[in-house]
């Protein structure tokens, strides 16, 4: 009986190391409703909690909380959202700086309860964060602020539960270590990428080397040299060369605005070909890009696909042809359907540079419109303003552009018509010269005038 008893008891030994031993063995167990991680994630402190789940620390939070009673200061939303450097956030949620971004978040909590306003903290202290950090916590006698690392506590004891409380503070808190990788990311950054310099160009034009264009005086202003020297060589020579992104200058991003604008082509119906020439059969939206990064504005009258069918093969067969037709239809100036409408009302006829030198598009008015081109040849605005961002200029028309042939410029006397169709008499009125001027002046002094027919006309 006695051993069967010595049996029963060494038994409820073992079981009872072991319930033991199993509790302490695993503190990860299921959190309480009432947790103070509970109450952060349904708080008001959202950009903190999305900062959480990024940094992937729920996990080592739930295990902090098994074991400590926690205090967590908590910035607003504001000095996160708002406050915080964009730089300095990029770094942050970069997936290859996550220790770094841990470490900001842990260096936010405390594996101690803090309860601002009791007697036993109304003075400095320093405590250590779960990154290994110490935060130092002060209060104002006057006022009594309390502050942590100079930063205000906006909201003391906000979240107070049985394993934890919640701080609201002004701003975040940066670690030094977590301040100095961003410093040594950005500055690596700076000296290590090396920026590729190609070697020297030769203009074609004229068999001597391109001239570098030097960086413009703030950024946006108009570039040095003209757009011709700036556009790539014909096809014939060599092939538009590929724009960086952004440009040289970084101010323009042309590639990206060129493929915006054959977009809208596609999406606003009955563009198709053009968009499919600048792209596929031609190098010209490459090369529109490399000319809005370097800053230079454009205005391209694109003829819709009806007026494209009527283009014969023969047209497009030539070598450069496309190019050439193309060229005629780009204006190097930013022009909207109101700037070219109010333009040909003023002036009547208005010659248009075209980027196929030395050939002009000309433009007037027309049954309450803008028409461009002559006779036969001549388009019409069709569709205004099918893009407009400030740097390129869509305008739809209706025919496709033909310049004329170069002729020297005859200026054209007009004949006046009688009302029965025949060229009238031309009455040719022979000016005064000043002598006789000066003799009738005279004459009139004395009341004489009248007596010379000359000095009544």
């Amino acid at each position: 009986m006695y051993f069967h008893c010595r049996i029963h008891a060494v038994l409820l030994l073992v079981l009872f190391f072991l319930s033991v031993f199993s509790s302490s063995s695993s503190p990860t167990s299921q959190i309480n409703s009432n947790s103070v991680l509970v109450a952060l994630l349904d708080s008001h402190y959202t950009e903190l909690v999305e900062l959480i789940e990024k940094a992937m620390l729920l996990q080592t939070l739930e295990n902090t909380v098994a074991t400590h009673n926690i205090t967590i200061f908590a910035p607003n939303n504001e000095a996160l959202e708002r406050n915080l450097d964009s730089d300095f956030k990029l770094f942050l949620l970069e997936p290859g700086n996550i220790l770094s971004l841990q470490t900001l978040l842990l260096s936010h909590v405390i594996p101690t309860r803090i309860v601002t306003g009791s007697t036993r903290n109304q003075h400095h202290h320093q405590h250590k964060t779960l990154s290994n950090h110490n935060l130092h916590l002060a209060t104002n006698i006057t006022t009594g602020e309390w502050t942590v690392d100079k930063t205000k506590i906006t909201h003391p004891n906000f979240i107070t539960r049985p394993d934890g409380i919640i701080h609201g503070i002004q701003r975040l808190l940066i670690p030094r270590s977590v301040e100095n990788d961003f410093n040594n990311r950005r500055s690596l950054r700076s000296i290590t990428a090396v920026k590729p310099e190609g070697s020297p160009e030769i203009d074609t034009r004229n068999q001597r080397l391109k001239k570098k264009s030097p960086p413009p005086e703030k950024p946006g202003s108009p570039p040095t040299f003209s757009i011709y020297e700036a556009i790539a060589p014909g096809p014939s020579l060599a092939p538009a060369p590929a724009p960086g992104p952004g440009g040289p200058h970084h101010h323009f991003d042309g590639e990206a605005q060129v493929k915006d604008f054959i977009k809208t082509l596609l999406h606003y119906g009955g563009y198709n070909e053009m968009a499919d020439i600048l792209v596929n059969l031609t190098s010209l939206a490459t090369e529109m890009s490399s000319l809005v990064s370097e800053g230079y504005v454009l205005t391209v009258l694109a003829p819709n696909d009806e007026a494209m069918a009527k283009l014969t093969t023969e047209q497009l067969s030539e070598p450069g042809s496309p190019e050439e037709i193309m060229y005629y239809h780009i204006i190097p100036e930013y022009q909207t359907e109101e700037s070219m409408y109010n333009a040909v009302r003023r002036f009547g006829k208005v010659r248009y540079d075209t980027l196929r030198l030395p050939h002009k598009v000309v433009a007037e008015e027309a049954d309450g419109s803008v028409k461009f081109g002559h006779g036969g040849l001549a388009g019409y605005l069709f569709d205004p303003d099918i893009y407009t961002d400030g740097r390129i200029s869509v305008q739809g028309i209706d025919g496709v552009l033909f310049p004329m042939e170069e002729k020297e410029e005859v200026m054209e006397q007009v004949k006046p018509v009688s009302k029965m169709g025949q060229p009238g008499k031309v009455v040719v009125k022979h000016r005064r010269g000043k002598l006789l001027e000066t003799a009738c002046w005279m004459l009139g002094t004395f009341g004489q005038h009248s007596r010379f027919a000359s000095c009544l006309q």
